[in-house]
């Protein structure tokens, strides 16, 4: 009788490459949809659909003011998409009256989107991530770090916190001066509502007022003036350089001022001083701005304006009257905007210092650009030249286009232009133009608003193709002749 046989013993494993396939790694793991996107692109997105639920709820008839007849006001959905954008990308162009075509409901909605769009949507969910007490892992470190401008990603979550406290008290602060004047005209609970609506305006760079004529009322106030001034210039200093000039005086010893932040309050205060000495020079005698205010007056409202211009957008002239060497200058000064990391728009101080030290230093023939007794490295500087060109073509083609459907023969050559560096900018100044545009020019400032929020070069790499590293370097040509 032949045995049973014995139980089949299981054969090794041929040598060869590992099983590939679900089967042989397990389960599939599934990443975040965010996960999905690199920083600059899920800045870009998040933007754009924030402007799209914004528009959408501000098209609601319950957001709408109501006419003397008891009737709602009527706002269709460009108009909305519009205001959404210009609040989001803390703009202040607007094509209608928020004063009088949004309701208080619609009014807090767009200070909410103010308040978001200047601290930043990646900014806020992190936040939100931090209440919740959700761990924040390196990539959404690197979103924030590139979305607030820091210099380096081991202490964002540290420097969000701040970024908040910092505000928050600062508009608070704002606010309660802002009441001093608000309060005696309108009574208490208007009064601390528009305190605190035009607080938070300023702060974030936006330019929102429930004034018709802005704060043209305003223009011989001290108090308002004075306030709304310090909050957009505190607004547009930069996250970074608040925190730092705040740690410099607490403890000077122990933190002392970068070269970034030295750079970009040095450029600060000279374009603040060649601003108001320009807007007093071409201004004084000018009967419909500056000309019927006593010295004092003419002084403040100077120095007002070349404030506001660094892409604040509240006015206390009429820049629809401004003589043109005045038009001139502000449109530079809003090309040229706030600071890197703050609530402004524009191509930023930094950039501009560094394109036109490193000229400077090129027609003196040295190699090398030192500033503070630092070498600027050639990225830096390439990288400033890139966003100046970009930024410069992005500027010309939409003013080229905007030239191109103009269909209103009272809209002039330089009010066109106006509006389109205002827009890239994120100023939100204009010369009574906006309302008068076609629909398809308003969608073309829409875009513009948008592009100079997130800046041209973060959208270039948001949807350009993935950085690749060349390997063959071919050699250098130096025979190509420049200027």
């Amino acid at each position: 009788m032949t045995p049973p046989s014995a139980a089949p013993r299981a054969t090794p494993p041929l040598p060869g490459p590992p099983p590939r396939g679900p089967a042989a790694s397990g389960p599939l793991v599934r990443r975040p949809w965010m996960t999905r996107f690199s920083p600059p692109q899920l800045i870009a997105l998040s933007f754009a659909l924030a402007i799209l639920v914004g528009g959408l709820l501000l098209w609601l008839p319950v957001t709408h003011g109501v006419n003397p007849d008891g009737t709602r006001r009527s706002v269709n959905f460009l108009q909305a998409l519009f205001t959404a954008t210009s609040a989001l990308c803390v703009t202040g162009l607007n094509v209608i009256d928020p004063s009088k075509d949004f309701n208080r409901l619609g009014q807090v909605l767009i200070m909410l989107l103010i308040q978001v769009g200047g601290l930043g949507i990646i900014t806020f969910g992190t936040s939100f991530a931090l209440v919740t007490r959700r761990r924040v892992n390196i990539t959404e470190r690197v979103r924030v770090a590139q979305q607030v401008s820091a210099l380096n990603i081991g202490d964002v979550l540290g420097l969000i916190r701040s970024i908040f406290l910092f505000t928050f008290v600062i508009e608070a602060a704002g606010a309660l001066l802002l009441a001093l004047a608000f309060v005696p005209r309108l009574g208490l609970g208007q009064g601390l509502y528009y305190a605190v609506f035009h607080a938070v305006s300023a702060f974030n760079n936006a330019g929102f007022a429930l004034y018709s004529d802005n704060l043209i009322g305003f223009v011989a106030d001290p108090l308002v003036s004075v306030v709304i001034a310090l909050l957009i210039i505190l607004g547009g200093m930069g996250f970074l350089v608040q925190l730092n000039v705040v740690a410099h005086l607490l403890n000077p010893r122990r933190h002392r001022l970068m070269v970034h932040s030295k750079l970009v309050l040095t450029m600060m205060s000279v374009l603040l001083v060649l601003g108001t000495l320009a807007y007093l020079s071409f201004e004084w005698n000018n009967p419909k701005t500056l000309g019927p205010l006593d010295p004092g007056a003419k002084v403040l409202a100077s120095f007002f304006q070349s404030v506001t211009t660094r892409t604040a957008g509240f006015n206390t002239l009429d820049y629809g009257v401004m003589t043109l060497p005045s038009l001139f200058i502000t449109i530079g000064l809003m090309f040229i905007g706030a600071n890197p990391g703050s609530t402004g728009g524009g191509i930023k101080t930094s950039t501009f210092y560094v394109m036109m030290a490193a000229a400077w230093s090129m027609v003196r023939g040295r190699r090398d650009l030192n500033l503070f007794d630092r070498r600027i490295d050639t990225e830096t500087i390439l990288r400033a030249m890139t966003v100046g060109l970009l930024s410069l073509g992005l500027v010309m083609v939409m003013f080229f286009l905007l030239l191109i459907l103009n269909t209103n023969p009272d809209i002039l050559f330089i009010q066109l232009m106006f509006e389109a560096v205002s827009a890239f900018a994120t100023v939100g100044l204009s010369m009574n133009a906006t309302p008068l545009l076609h629909p398809d020019q308003h969608i073309l400032l829409i875009l513009l608003m948008y592009l100079g929020r997130i800046g041209p070069l973060t959208f270039a790499v948001a949807f350009g193709r993935p950085e690749s590293r060349e390997l063959v370097r071919h050699p250098a040509e130096k025979d190509i002749l420049i200027g």
